[in-house]
C-alpha cells in the first residue's frame, strides 16, 4: 500500500512568498504551484522491496542560505580537498546550503556562448531557454517525490552547451550542506546542443551537523544530434539525511552519453537512473558503484529505453554490502517496437561482506522487436575465497586482502570520473566504508 502525505507541512501562500523573494518569472511559480497541487494528490514511488513510507522526505527547512566567498579558501575543508589544484577549480560552480557561493567560468568558454550558473540566476537571466528543457525527461507528475522537487526547489545548475562546442575541460558542481534540519531540493539541467561535447562532474556532500534532513534531486541530462555528453557524480551525504536522486537523460540520434555514479550516501537512499535512446544510433554506457553500511536501506533502479534503431547500452554495476545493510539493485532494459539493430547489455554484481547484510540484483530485459541483441548478468556472492587465499599466502592478513579484494572490485567506475579531486573523494569513502 503506498503512502499519501495529504497534509504537508508547506503551503501555496508560503511557497509564493519564497518565489517573489527569488525574483522568479511567472512561469517558474506557476510550475511550483503546480508541483505543489500534485504533491498533495500523488502517492510516493514504489520501489521494489523497499518500504519507504516512514522515510523523512518533508520534515527539513528549504528556505536556508549562504553568503558568497570570493577565495576557495573560505570554503569548508572538504570542498577545499576537491580543490586540490587549478584544473579541479577552472570552471566550477560551489553550493553551500543551496546557495551558490563560488563560480568560476573561462572567459574562452564564455565566449562561445556556454552557460553556466545556478538555477536561480538561469531562472531570472536565460529564463526562456531554461523552459525550454526545465523538467523535458522527467514529468512533475511522475510521483509525490518529483512534484515536491518542482514545488520546493532552493538549488541546482543549468548548464548550455551551444551546437559545435567542444569543452575539453571538466566542469564541475559541488552541493555541501551543513545547516541543520536542512534540505536540498536541487534541479540539475545540462544541455548539449549538436554536435558539442562536455564532461560534467558533480559532488554532494554533508556535515553531521546537518542532523536529520533530506535531499530531493532531480538532474536532467538532453544530448543533441551527434552530441557527447560524460556525466560523472558522486554522493555523499550523512546517515540522517534522506536522498532522493532522479538522473534522467534524452539521447538524440547518434548522441552519445556516459554515467559515471558513485552512490555512497551513510543514509537511506532511493535512486532512479533513466535514459532514453530516441535517435537512431545513440548509445548510453552506465556504470555506478554502491557500498552499503550499517543500517541503511538502498533502491537502485537503472532503466534504459532503446527507441531508435541501432541503439547501444552497457550497464554495469558493482557493489558490496556490509553490517546489516539492505540494498536493491534493478536493472530494466527496454527494446521498443521499430528499435531494430538495437544492442543492450547489462551486468551486476554485489558483494557481501557480512551474514547480516542483504543485496537483491534483478535484471530485466523487456524486448518487442526481434532484431535485437540483448542479455544479462547478475550475480550476489561473498568474497572469491581463492582471490582471499592467494593474497594471505603471501603474507597479508585476512582483513587487509578482503580490503584490497573489494577496493580492486569497484575500481572499474572508479577510474572512469574524470577529475582527479573526485576520483581522489570516492577512493576515499571506499576506504572508509569499506573499513
Amino acid at each position: 500500500m503506498s503512502m499519501q502525505l495529504k497534509k504537508l507541512p508547506f503551503g501555496a501562500e508560503e511557497i509564493i512568498k519564497f518565489a517573489e523573494k527569488r525574483k522568479e518569472p511567472k512561469w517558474f511559480t506557476d510550475t511550483r504551484l503546480k508541483g505543489l497541487g500534485l504533491a498533495e494528490e500523488l502517492p510516493l514511488p514504489k520501489p521494489e522491496k523497499t518500504r519507504i513510507a516512514d522515510w523523512n522526505f518533508t520534515n527539513f527547512s528549504y528556505q536556508i542560505g549562504s553568503s558568497v566567498v570570493s577565495q576557495l579558501n573560505e570554503l569548508p575543508e572538504s570542498i577545499q580537498n576537491l580543490m586540490k589544484n587549478g584544473e579541479e577549480a577552472a570552471n566550477v560552480l560551489i553550493h553551500v546550503n543551496s546557495s551558490a557561493v563560488y563560480s568560476q567560468l573561462s572567459k574562452e568558454l564564455t565566449d562561445q556562448g556556454v552557460i553556466y550558473t545556478d538555477l536561480a540566476t538561469a531562472v531570472r537571466e536565460h529564463s526562456d531557454l531554461l523552459a525550454n528543457y526545465y523538467f523535458k525527461t522527467t514529468s512533475i507528475g511522475k510521483h509525490q517525490l518529483t512534484a515536491m522537487n518542482a514545488a520546493l526547489v532552493n538549488g541546482g545548475t543549468f548548464l548550455y552547451i551551444p551546437k559545435n562546442v567542444v569543452i575539453e575541460q571538466p566542469i564541475q558542481a559541488v552541493y555541501y550542506q551543513d545547516a541543520p534540519s536542512s534540505g536540498l531540493v536541487a534541479h540539475t539541467v545540462v544541455v548539449a546542443e549538436q554536435s558539442s561535447s562536455v564532461t560534467f562532474v558533480e559532488s554532494y556532500l554533508s556535515d553531521s551537523s546537518v542532523g536529520e534532513g533530506a535531499a530531493n534531486l532531480v538532474n536532467e541530462v538532453i544530448v543533441g544530434e551527434n552530441a557527447q555528453v560524460k556525466y560523472g557524480a558522486v554522493d555523499e551525504f550523512t546517515d540522517q539525511i534522506v536522498t532522493y536522486v532522479s538522473r534522467q537523460a534524452e539521447v538524440a540520434k547518434d548522441g552519445r552519453i556516459q554515467w559515471a555514479l558513485g552512490q555512497m550516501n551513510d543514509g537511506n537512499t532511493l535512486s532512479e537512473n533513466a535514459t532514453n535512446l530516441e535517435g537512431d544510433g545513440a548509445a548510453a554506457d552506465i556504470k555506478a558503484v554502491s557500498i552499503g553500511s550499517g543500517t541503511q536501506k538502498q533502491n537502485f533502479d537503472n532503466y534504459v529505453r532503446h527507441v531508435g534503431k541501432a541503439t547501444q547500452s552497457q550497464l554495469l554495476v558493482r557493489a558490496a554490502q556490509k553490517d546489516a545493510s539492505n540494498s536493491i539493485f534493478n536493472a530494466r532494459t527496454k527494446i521498443e517496437h521499430g528499435a531494430s539493430g538495437a544492442d543492450g547489455e547489462q551486468t551486476q554484481r554485489v558483494l557481501m561482506l557480512s551474514d547480516d547484510a542483504r543485496g537483491d540484483a534483478n535484471p530485466i530485459l523487456l524486448i518487442d522487436e526481434y532484431d535485437v541483441i540483448a542479455g544479462h548478468a547478475a550475480s550476489v556472492g561473498r568474497v572469491d575465497p581463492d582471490q582471499l587465499y592467494y593474497l594471505m599466502s603471501r603474507g597479508i592478513k585476512q582483513e587487509l586482502a578482503e580490503k584490497l579484494i573489494v577496493e580492486g572490485f569497484l575500481a572499474p567506475i572508479v577510474d572512469l570520473l574524470p577529475i582527479e579531486g573526485v576520483r581522489r573523494q570516492l577512493t576515499t569513502l571506499i576506504e572508509r566504508k569499506v573499513g
